[in-house]
């Protein structure tokens, strides 16, 4: 048994049993001991670098907190890192502070002496800190990009507009490994979309987080690659890699872990080349459940009452992106059961819900959301689901289920609540019609939520809140600093802004006169809807949001 061995035995950490599992595992794949043992799950990475940091003397630190200093990225060779798997973290005092995760391999210090000159300041950290260290300061797939610019496969390479070279290129390990890495750490970041932009002399790639694009740390010496990267995801989406001219659309599977994650991808000619759009549908960042919608205990109340409704039309409106859907397929996950039968139209169909029939729209073959409504209502549903309103045929197709005695889901396209029955007659329904299948209408939007980690109190006078606001005495405000868990934006996560109008009698009776949208909202607000702008300023002082999300969802 090793000395070490027996230090993490003596101290309790790991059995001889474990100890002789790891052997057979060192054996069997050539790991070194310490490395069996985390993989057996017989020792944590950090618990084992304790005791690591001890016997020689080292620091163990928590990279997420360090502050990294430019200086000390600069002084290393990205190379030299992505070889040796460090985090270079500060250069002061003639010394240079460097984390490795592994506590054997002592000579590499003599070697980062020799490449900067300084003297060397040790410390440990586990794999997966300085993975993200490297990623955000080296780029995603830094070291496979070195790999492939040392390629003669890549230096030798034709033309662009060879096809066949194209394909191999883009059926190299390397590649492959690359496009694999731009899409998992997409995931991992919670990106809804990633998006691959060729210029002139650069290739941009960023991800949409929370709503909000941010730029990928990419090596700079991407641009290079960037055919082979856009050909190796048009193989993967089943797209034609010589076709150049028109834009295509496909669709990818991709296994994370034990989960499996869609990726609907489009790609569109553009003069340096094509760009990529790849959105991304996690179902485990999806929310299904009522309860985390964000909605205040009163519109949650409300909500729920117009959803258990035996008929009529509930509708949700925003803007693209503003989470319709979503709260859609939370109002089906809380209707779905064994007594009734939900059918949805979409396009296209997004996410798998369990117990819900879900009917793809298919413009090619005429298959529409109204064609599909209507075959939807000879399968006897009682909740019926319509991805959007578009027009007036499915707008009418919607009144009738609705009055055959069905309750009716759907979205609309208008900035606020009110403007859902004005444009529903805009589109050619009756009034009539309108006032007796509409029952309510929910506006929403989505905010950024302010990091956890970086959440800091502001001063009232720097917060930016509009003069025309009343604000509570001893009412606070808060945003985020920005830290490495949030990529330095102060936000992680999304949360709902709502505005719910509540149809009765009185507002049915102006909506048959044709009021203009302004009064139905007095009358709303008179029977006590909240505004969106108002939800938004509620959750700046329970410390959710901010004011500037807030400003920027809401500004009309």
């Amino acid at each position: 048994m090793s000395s070490y061995a027996e230090v993490l035995v003596d101290k309790g950490l790991v059995s001889v049993e474990d100890i002789d599992s790891a052997q057979r595992l060192h054996e069997e794949k050539g790991l070194r001991l310490d490395q069996a043992l985390i993989e057996n799950g017989a020792i944590t990475e950090r618990a084992f670098l304790e005791v690591m940091a001890e016997r020689f003397d080292f620091e163990i630190v928590d990279l997420p907190n360090e502050e990294i200093e430019n200086d000390a990225i600069r002084s290393l060779p990205s190379r030299f890192v992505y070889r040796n798997h460090l985090a270079p973290i500060s250069c002061k005092d003639g010394k240079i502070k460097v984390a490795t995760s592994d506590p054997f391999d002592l000579y590499i210090f003599d070697e980062i002496k020799l490449l900067t000159n300084l003297e060397v300041s040790p410390v440990l950290a586990p794999k997966d800190e300085i993975d993200k260290i490297i990623k955000d300061h080296y780029g995603v797939g830094g070291d496979t990009v070195e790999e492939m610019a040392d390629d003669e496969q890549f230096a030798l390479s034709g033309s662009e507009d060879d096809s066949q070279d194209l394909l191999q290129m883009a059926q190299e390990a390397s590649v492959i490994k690359l496009v694999n890495e731009i899409i998992l750490e997409a995931i991992n970041e919670r990106a809804s979309d990633i998006h691959i932009e060729p210029f002139e002399k650069t290739l941009s790639i960023r991800y949409r987080i929370d709503g909000v694009l941010q730029e990928a740390a990419m090596p700079p010496q991407i641009n290079r690659f960037k055919a082979a990267i856009i050909s190796r995801v048009k193989i993967l989406s089943n797209m034609n890699i010589a076709e150049r001219r028109l834009p295509q659309d496909g669709r990818i599977k991709f296994s994370v872990g034990s989960r499996q994650v869609d990726v609907r991808v489009s790609v569109i000619p553009m003069i340096f080349g094509e760009g990529v759009v790849m959105r991304i549908l996690d179902k485990t960042t999806v929310l299904y459940s009522l309860t985390e919608l964000g909605l205040d205990e009163g519109t949650f109340d409300q909500f729920k009452t117009l959803i258990a409704k035996p008929h009529g039309i509930f509708l949700v409106t925003g803007p693209t992106g503003s989470g319709k859907t979503t709260t859609l397929y939370a109002a089906l996950n809380a209707i779905v059961g064994s007594e009734k039968k939900v059918i949805t139209t979409e396009d296209p169909v997004e996410y798998n819900l369990d117990g819900v029939n879900q009917i793809p729209v298919d413009h090619k073959v005429g298959m529409s959301f109204a064609m599909g409504l209507r075959a939807i209502l000879r399968h006897d549903p009682d909740v019926v689901m319509i991805g959007e309103i578009r027009d007036l045929e499915t707008a009418q197709a919607a009144t009738q289920a609705s009055l055959t005695g069905h309750l009716v889901l759907s979205t609309l396209h208008t900035n606020d609540a009110a403007s859902a029955a004005t444009r529903l007659i805009d589109m050619g329904v009756e009034p009539f019609l309108v006032s007796s299948t509409l029952s309510g209408v929910m506006a929403q939007r989505l905010v950024r939520v302010i990091c956890p980690s970086c959440k800091n109190e502001v001063n009232l006078k720097k917060a930016g809140l509009p003069k025309n606001l009343k604000w509570p005495k001893g009412g606070k405000v808060y945003n985020g600093v920005g830290c490495r868990a949030c990529r330095n934006s102060g936000y992680r996560g999304r949360t709902g802004l709502y505005e719910l109008l509540m149809m009765n009698e009185e507002l049915g009776e102006q909506i048959i006169e044709r009021v203009a949208a302004s009064e139905l909202v007095r009358i709303g607000r008179a029977n006590g809807m909240r505004m969106l702008s108002e939800d938004g300023w509620v959750k700046v002082r329970e410390g959710i949001t901010t004011p500037d999300e807030v400003m920027r969802v809401t500004a009309s």
